[in-house]
């Protein structure tokens, strides 16, 4: 094969950020194939007969060399989530088997595995750092998850396993993103909008214009849906929207959409995995990486929680749907209607409506507030830069010391599009890592770079001639302020391997301590009041509309609290108590948990495992826990700050970043806490702060 080069390929110029206004979906076949080809190579060399077992010639020099291919093939996953076109489709998946077999190949090299072991066992590894060790001793624990020890004729099923779950993965994000694209329901009658704020009807009726259609056009995608089910008064089109979107990518829909078969698959294929390596199931091998020690710890845990919560949940249901017979005339509330007439009992009990909040969130004035708890809590500066971008509505920032010294630099896409994987997420682009001898750089640090992707209203018409801002609503200003705090664990780090950097080695049930600790920061009147401004009169929140707001924050929370159950419990059992061999479903297992924890079960036809991205395509298999185990650890650090009587409490901030931040996965996650908090974590901030207390 003949090399290219960064001059004809600029997928491999890697030199410094990635040049999107020139990577074409034709460039990644043959970058990518050099990548390997490279690192296969560079593992022959470095387990050659003689070849020196140690950090320096060994596992630095194999971090360095791999990480070519982890960044080339991460700008690829990047536009395969954020411009998933059918060309860049294609490119992703013509090599992702490729890529899938090279890691799982590499998991089961017995050289390599050696090689770290020797070094474990060598009088070396008490002479290297804290940090060098633990970066051992993790690579020997995945190298074991990995299949490493496995006997030989068990390796290709192994590598087998682990190149299909890769493919059915990312098949099941396209199928979900298809079949959210498939659906648009069209009104043509104006009566059916009643209800619906009007930035919803007219971005309805652009989206239909776009397609030189009369009428308004509704699609299951965020801004579209949520608003419907929230607001309009037509319980049909309610109805007709929330049976589409609960039944994506399901049997009701084409065949080759349906997400049904890739599940089984998914499950079936994790558990041979598991029991290959020696375990009863996935989720004992996915907990080994973890915080948490043990399937009975985790399901002890939600238990536990689900009890502490379904009385504050039963009390939201009866509450509910009391007022709906009593003020809405629902003798019958069905599934489709719960957005809308918790909308009306929040307006009725609060005096607010979240639309009336909405219009005091500009999208320049929140990224103002948003910059400013950073720069005031963690002592940076953050500043516009410019960057090649993959699309005109995506901006580019960087994050300094006061004296102007480079710390890190981050992307940031709002806006919903057709071609957009939904939700929101953080991912790196580059991480934090001291650069090998030799290099050219002219700073032997590289700094970190992240990607922060949303999913909110792009910015709709215009008004006397002037274009109108994005609005967001308040639940969306949360959104950005998780998603950025995931940012800043990744950006502010102060580790210079690059094995445990910024999320790096970070143990999954942990890694969302940051992001939901940054979620407190929206419900500081002075962060709200420094952050907002009417978008036609200019003026911030009033203190009243906010002190509403903060009275209604626990509106619904404990079957909010339970919903989050519901899922973990779910996801746990699917992957420790479930067979995919036994006759019963995935959708009875479902059944069982709602049974066991909900205080809303919704129609037989709910297809929710169909849409579940989360785990079958995004990580969070046998983890979905994590987030209500690392919401315990993020409340009890924000109550740090509430004991010193000051959100932005400096010495507490500076231990925060100290502590937990900037040293990533540097050692475990619960050592960071101790250090943070002096103790043990306790759940009785969650609680308070959920409202959860004295019923």
């Amino acid at each position: 094969m003949t090399a290219t080069t960064p001059s004809d390929n600029p997928l491999l110029d890697l030199s410094g950020l990635p040049r999107f206004d020139a990577i074409a979906p034709s460039d990644v076949q043959p970058a990518i194939s050099q990548l390997l080809d490279d690192c296969r190579a560079l593992i022959v060399r470095l387990t050659s007969p003689g070849a020196a077992t140690t950090w320096n010639d060994f596992a630095a020099a194999l971090t360095d060399g791999l990480e070519p291919l982890s960044r080339a093939w991460g700008i690829v996953g990047h536009l395969h989530a954020v411009n998933d076109v059918p060309e860049w489709r294609a490119a992703y998946n013509r090599m992702l088997p490729e890529v899938s077999r090279f890691y799982a190949e590499f998991g089961q090299n017995l050289k390599l595995f050696a090689a770290y072991q020797a070094i474990a066992e060598s009088a070396e590894y008490a002479r290297l750092s804290p940090v060098q060790q633990r970066i051992i001793d993790n690579e020997i624990r995945d190298f074991r998850l990995a299949g490493a020890q496995l006997q030989d004729d068990q390796k290709p099923r192994f590598q087998a396993i682990s190149e299909e779950l890769s493919q059915l993965s990312a098949k099941f994000s396209e199928n979900l993103l298809d079949a959210t694209n498939a659906f648009a329901e069209w009104v043509s009658d104006e009566a059916e909008l009643a209800g619906l704020p009007e930035d919803t009807r007219q971005a309805a009726r652009e989206a239909a214009e776009k397609d030189a259609q009369s009428g308004w056009k509704f699609t299951l995608h965020m801004p579209s849906y949520l608003p419907v089910m929230q607001y309009a008064d037509s319980r049909r089109l309610r109805a007709q929207m929330y049976r589409a979107y609960t039944t994506r990518a399901a049997e009701f829909g084409p065949a080759e959409l349906d997400n049904t078969p890739l599940i089984s698959q998914i499950l079936r294929l994790r558990r041979e995995e598991a029991q290959m390596l020696g375990y009863a199931n996935f989720a004992e091998v996915s907990l080994v990486p973890k915080m948490a020690v043990s399937v009975p710890q985790v399901l002890d845990f939600l238990r536990e929680m689900a009890v502490k919560a379904r009385p504050f949940a039963e009390r939201d249901i009866a509450e509910l749907r009391a007022f709906a017979r009593r003020e809405l005339q629902l003798e019958s509330m069905e599934a489709w209607d719960i957005g809308y007439v918790s909308e009306k009992l929040l307006q009725k009990r609060y005096a607010f409506s979240e639309q009336e909040v909405k219009q005091y969130f500009t999208e320049e004035k929140v990224l103002s507030g948003l910059f400013k708890v950073i720069e005031t809590l963690f002592g940076v500066c953050l500043k516009p830069d410019s960057a090649a971008l993959w699309h005109q509505d995506v901006r580019f920032f960087r994050i300094e010391t006061p004296a102007g010294e480079l710390l890190g630099q981050f992307y940031l896409d709002l806006y919903a599009r057709e071609t957009k994987r939904g939700g929101a997420w953080m991912d790196e682009a580059i991480t934090r890592r001291r650069r090998p001898p030799g290099s050219v750089a002219s700073d032997n640090i590289q700094k970190p770079v992240a990607y922060l992707n949303c999913n909110f209203s792009r910015p709709i018409g215009s008004k006397n001639g002037q274009a109108r801002p994005a609005l967001f609503t308040h639940d969306d200003v949360i959104t950005l302020f998780h998603e950025t705090g995931h940012g800043l664990h990744h950006l502010l780090t102060r580790v210079d391997e690059l094995a445990v950097a910024g999320i790096h080695g970070v143990e999954w049930d942990a890694v969302e301590l940051p992001s939901q600790f940054m979620e407190n920061y929206c419900w500081e009147w002075s962060v709200v009041q420094g952050m907002s401004s009417h978008v036609d009169t200019g003026q911030p929140l009033p203190r009243a509309l906010f002190d509403k707001m903060l009275a209604a924050k626990n509106f619904q929370s404990g079957m909010q609290t339970l919903r989050q159950i519901e899922f973990s419990l779910f996801d746990l059992l699917l992957h420790s108590d479930y067979d995919p061999a036994d006759e019963r479903s995935v959708l009875d297992l479902l059944g069982d948990v709602r049974r066991e924890v909900a205080v809303l079960v919704p129609p037989a036809w709910h297809r929710f495992p169909n849409s579940f991205a989360h785990i079958f395509a995004g990580g969070y298999g046998a983890g979905y826990y994590s987030y209500k185990w690392a919401e315990v650890l993020s409340a009890d650090c924000f109550g740090a700050f509430e004991e010193a009587g000051d959100p932005f409490d400096q010495d507490t901030g500076q231990r925060f970043l100290n502590t937990i931040l900037s040293v990533g996965g540097s050692r475990p996650a619960i050592e960071n806490f101790r250090a943070f908090r002096g103790r043990e974590p306790q759940v009785d901030a969650l609680l308070r702060h959920s409202g959860m207390v004295g019923v």
